[in-house]
């Protein structure tokens, strides 16, 4: 592939998606005839269907993603009980021996009474696959959508995705937060090819670690007549679980609009999380 962007900030891109620069076709006649629209209203977006929108949904028969420890059930918060921090469940299968040892500290923290590490409350990117339950409070996701390019936009700390279509992947693409995204559509649905991620974000809420290895295949398709986005998701790491697995995020139409949330990006020691500070750059880039 050819005539990639370089990597700019993500306010500006934001500003760019926000001021139409990466606008949707007039009607689905400018776009291939059956190509599907995901934009439930002009200038909407998407929520997670369920209280618990920031976890994955398993799917039965398959290698499961990591899940809440049954002896320790996640709570979200605004269920009328008392929330609870997530505990992941090691017992996954999927999970290779240093993943676990990793991921236990992060449990031993949690059931000392520590705040956990959060991507979200980081400030740091989401990646992939952890931008589909990168959600708070019912944050919006939003399509913008052209013949040679989707862009997804996350209100939250406005993370800004590409994915370029009908073009294969570049032969060595440099690591990057949200890596790589190729993508075309089959039918109905938008399948999205990812590689080329670094190995600083997780696979979801429960810390679940990867290596830049990963290679993440999305399926985006509209069902129950358009009234539900569901995203099917399957994850393959060879060097961090034993087995690729799958999982799937479903969300539902709002009419809220796109609102600016950057996220404060100088937080040196938030929480006294024991990761590495946030990146800074010595430099403007504009």
């Amino acid at each position: 592939m050819t005539g990639l962007k370089p990597g700019i900030a993500r306010a500006a891109l934001l500003g760019a998606a926000c001021a139409g620069v990466l606008l949707m076709p007039a009607s689905a006649a400018d776009h291939a005839s059956a190509v599907p629209l995901f934009t439930p209203q002009p200038n909407s977006g998407w929520v997670p269907d369920r209280p618990t929108g920031d976890d994955f949904i398993p799917v039965p028969g398959m290698a499961s993603p990591v899940m809440s420890d049954p002896k320790h059930p996640y709570i979200p918060n605004g269920g009328g009980r008392q929330p609870t921090y997530r505990v992941a469940d090691l017992t996954n299968p999927i999970l290779k021996p240093w993943a676990i040892a990793k991921m236990k500290k992060a449990n031993d923290d949690v059931l000392a009474g520590k705040v956990p590490y959060i991507t979200r409350e980081r400030c740091w990117p989401a990646g992939v696959p952890g931008s589909l339950v990168f959600t708070r409070g019912g944050q919006p996701l939003f399509f913008y959508q052209s013949k040679t390019e989707v862009t997804m936009v996350n209100e939250l700390n406005a993370e800004v995705r590409h994915i370029y279509l009908n073009v294969p992947h570049t032969k060595n693409p440099k690591p990057s937060w949200y890596g790589e995204s190729v993508g075309h559509f089959e039918g109905d649905e938008l399948v999205i090819d990812t590689i080329g991620l670094n190995d600083r974000t997780t696979a979801d809420n429960y810390r679940t670690p990867h290596t830049d290895k990963i290679h993440v295949v999305e399926r985006y398709k509209l069902i129950e007549g358009g009234k539900t986005l569901q995203a099917t998701v399957t994850v393959d790491d060879p060097e961090t679980f034993n087995m690729p697995w799958t999982a799937i995020q479903r969300w539902k139409p709002t009419d809220r609009i796109l609102a600016e949330n950057p996220c404060a990006e100088n937080n040196s020691d938030f929480l006294g999380y024991d990761v590495v500070p946030i990146p800074q750059a010595n430099n403007p880039d504009f």
